[in-house]
């Protein structure tokens, strides 16, 4: 049981690591078939397989876990980076995770599996835990740029209020990488609503709106009762924290 206690510690494993601890590709597939008749393991999609516990006969890896081992460069991205945090506000039965390389949707034990390209490296963290995940920080910024396809803003909102702090200049790292002008006008504008509860400086705003873009445009694609901000050249709601605290009085953004 040496090789299953080796596997139980990888939790989640591809056909190259079994391959690389059999040393050679007959037995692995010798053994790949052996252990998934047993019920040791089961297979996740093409190539890739989960340890099964003997104690609770479950999965032993997670879904974080599992996203993160699809590909060598995938890690968790979006509302399951909130997630993994503990900062989503409801469970979504759907695991983002971001990767260079072209891998189709996927079902495991309940879960749709959904893999999104990967438009930049910077800030991925590797949790020495078999995850690999955004940092909080660009999960920020990811969430704002694809709010109408992930989530939505009402329950990125949620999320975001339940953030007790972010680093700017990583946030600014990660907006620098991805220079988009029209973006700074959206993080700004969004930011800035939350910016004593996140601990952001003013000179981060100034930064904001010095990098934005000189044209005007809307927040989402969502048909709302949005007005104009001058100061962000953005059509947006008037006022982001009635969206989720309707009657809840709050300080005016300044």
């Amino acid at each position: 049981m040496d090789l299953y206690k080796e596997l139980a510690r990888l939790r989640c494993f591809s056909y190259a690591d079994m391959v690389q601890l059999i040393g050679s590709e007959k037995a692995a597939d010798w053994q790949i078939k052996t252990y998934l008749k047993k019920g040791y393991i089961e297979r996740v999609r093409r190539n890739l397989y989960v340890v099964i516990s003997m104690e609770t006969e479950q999965p032993i890896a997670n879904r974080f876990q599992i996203a993160s081992q699809v590909t060598q460069d995938a890690c968790i991205s979006h509302h399951s980076a909130f997630e993994y945090y503990g900062y989503a506000n409801q469970v979504f039965y759907e695991v983002y995770f971001f990767t260079h390389r072209n891998v189709r949707s996927f079902s495991y034990d309940g879960l749709q599996y959904t893999p999104l390209p990967n438009p930049s490296t910077i800030e991925i963290l590797d949790m020495n835990n078999g995850v690999k995940v955004t940092s909080l920080e660009r999960t920020v910024i990811d969430s704002i740029i694809d709010m109408d396809k992930i989530a939505g803003l009402e329950e990125f909102l949620r999320c975001l209020e339940l953030i007790p702090s972010l680093n700017e200049e990583k946030l600014l790292d990660v907006l620098e990488g991805y220079s988009k002008k029209q973006l700074y006008q959206k993080v700004g504008y969004i930011l800035e609503f939350y910016k004593k509860d996140l601990s952001l400086s003013k000179d981060f705003f100034l930064k904001c709106i010095s990098c934005s873009s000189s044209s005007k445009t809307y927040l989402t694609q969502e048909i709302r009762d949005n007005i104009f901000h001058p100061k962000w050249l953005l059509y947006a709601p008037k006022d982001l924290k009635q969206l989720i605290n309707k009657g809840v009085e709050y300080d005016d953004v300044i």
